[in-house]
């Protein structure tokens, strides 16, 4: 079975991790495909044998340096790119959790290029991924 992201033959598995601390939520810049140059939320495929919440926390360390209490799922995004001729480019299937930051010190790592605490009212200025929004407008946090 092919393991390669871009043209899959099967869709991977992934988390994404909408952290709150305050009024703020930490938003990464993407540092890769897809979404490169998007601010979304930390997130990343989960590893086999990991369950998906370990997969959230790993997730979180590896591109923030913090250190999260992961909550409850939150809801799943489909995000199926497709290229300019029809073809599936990318498939994910995303699993949303909440999480409380508990330790460490924010710093863009791994596949981030930038990351940041703003406020649902800042984030009207980035420009976000589509996998993001349809989650924050599913859960009540934009409006669409």
């Amino acid at each position: 079975m092919s393991r390669r992201r871009q043209y899959p033959t099967f869709p991977f598995v992934g988390v994404g991790i909408l952290i709150k601390k305050d009024e703020r939520y930490l938003m990464i810049k993407r540092a890769a495909e897809p979404d490169k140059g998007l601010w979304t939320v930390p997130g990343g495929l989960i590893e086999v044998g990991e369950k998906a919440a370990d997969a959230a926390a790993r997730e979180v360390l590896e591109e923030t340096g913090l250190l999260v209490d992961v909550g409850e799922r939150l809801g799943v995004v489909d995000k199926i790119v497709y290229d300019d001729e029809g073809k599936v480019l990318y498939h994910f299937i995303i699993m949303f959790y909440s999480a409380t930051p508990v330790g460490g010190e924010l710093q863009a790592m791994d596949d981030a290029l930038d990351a940041r605490w703003v406020t649902l009212e800042e984030l009207q200025e980035y420009e976000l991924s589509k996998s993001l929004v349809q989650i924050m407008n599913e859960i009540g946090l934009l409006n669409a």
